[in-house]
């Protein structure tokens, strides 16, 4: 199994630096509109099992262990470790924006931002409807909208009613119907993941052609230090240090995970990567089914570490622009905002930008600062995502080793 796992992740390399180097020498409209149309069918692909997956885990999971003492201690270790995390890297944040002190926007500059921001106004609610939309009116809706939170409640209350509904052949009958297409579901993501070698090609295209169109500089450029800085370190130092402290190997746990977080990385978005991420830690990982079907689908929901540091460092910036003092209850108040606005995002790519697009409205900050941060964010999302899968992977170790022990 070793050598089968090397094999893959030498394949998504050379996936990677095959995509980079056409990315960057066939820089024309016919190639590039190519490479668009593979990257958004893998996209969709993903997608389309992306929710079911999310259902039909958790629905499992909760079914088969709601009523033993194992689910108590399941949902309460990855509660535990998403919070540790999520709060690690808000801090982490926090501590380098005032180390690096982005200088505020030149006037100008701001107005076109106003300019790009108000496009992206439109349909913006306030946050509280942002909450009240979680909640389903329609069992249907959410599967064809796709929004998870509102999956998750539903898959909730199933798994738990089908756990204290009377055992009998209808349960049986029930259970069993749904354990069969979540098996078959399965199956078919095993065929997705033979082909995504040909989605990294287009991913990486799209990467080379962004970084290549543009630079950025002065107070922006800092402020994209600090995003970028704060995202590098929680992936390559936090992260493994939770792992070491519980005594997990850090490089173990990422050759496993690696093909998740390089889906994360391309598609932007953890709920999409749900398969991916599902598959590498049964297979590669080798977490318990129970452990890795329910710890996965709910870390793609709350468990957004690189979303966190994002809210909180980019509403830091839109405050500073806006004239508001950076006083310490300030900045501790938006450090526990953005952790809680965190766990209330949507897996999907953009969620960050238009969360914070959202609370930034709310408080009556200058929002047309964010039109500025639009251009680059394609390429802090990418990070982000990988940073929230990667995150992901550590907290399905911990909680399995823990519940190994136990």
């Amino acid at each position: 199994m070793e050598q089968k796992i090397s094999k893959r992740s030498i394949i998504f390399v050379l996936s990677l630096v095959v995509g980079l180097v056409l990315g960057s020498l066939l820089r024309t409209t016919s190639a590039m509109s190519f490479f668009d149309f593979i990257a958004a069918a893998f996209t969709r692909l993903f997608q389309l099992v992306a929710v079911p997956t999310i259902f039909l885990s958790l629905t499992t999971t909760l079914a088969s262990l709601g009523s033993k003492r194992e689910g108590g201690r399941l949902f309460g270790h990855t509660i535990t470790y998403t919070l540790l995390t999520t709060f690690a890297a808000a801090i982490v944040g926090v501590i380098l924006y005032f180390i690096i002190r982005p200088e505020n926007l030149p006037t100008t500059l701001i107005a076109e931002g106003q300019v790009a921001a108000d496009g992206q106004l439109n349909g913006i609610t306030s946050y509280y409807n942002h909450i009240l939309s979680v909640i389903p009116n329609n069992i249907i809706q959410p599967f064809l909208s796709g929004n998870v939170l509102s999956l998750l409640l539903i898959a909730a209350a199933l798994g738990i009613g089908l756990c204290v509904m009377p055992k009998g052949e209808t349960h049986t009958a029930v259970l069993n119907v749904i354990t069969g297409l979540q098996e078959l579901l399965f199956l078919l993501i095993k065929g997705l993941l033979w082909a995504l070698p040909l989605g990294i090609v287009a991913f990486a295209a799209q990467l080379a052609k962004q970084i290549g169109d543009g630079v950025v500089v002065g107070s922006l450029g800092k402020y994209l230090a600090i995003v970028l800085l704060g995202n590098g370190i929680q992936f390559f130092v936090i992260l493994p240090l939770f792992l070491l402290i519980r005594g997990i190997n850090p490089l173990k746990v990422f050759k496993a995970m690696s093909p998740a977080v390089l889906m994360a990385l391309f598609t932007k978005s953890s709920a999409a990567t749900l398969p991916v991420t599902v598959a590498s830690a049964e297979n590669n990982l080798k977490a318990k089914p129970e452990v890795a079907r329910f710890v996965c689908p709910i870390c793609c929901t709350i468990n957004m570490n690189g979303c966190a540091a994002f809210i909180l460092v980019t509403s830091l910036y839109v405050l500073q622009n806006g004239g508001v003092a950076l006083t310490l209850p300030t900045v501790l108040t938006w450090v526990v905002i953005a952790c809680l606005s965190a766990v209330g995002n949507a897996g999907v790519p953009m969620g960050c930008f238009f969360l914070t697009l959202s609370l930034m409205s709310g408080a009556g900050a200058p929002i047309w600062i964010m039109g500025i941060i639009l251009p680059i964010f394609a390429i802090i999302d990418m990070l982000e995502t990988a940073e929230n899968v990667w995150s992901d992977s550590c907290v399905c170790a911990m909680v399995d080793k823990d519940l190994r022990k136990e």
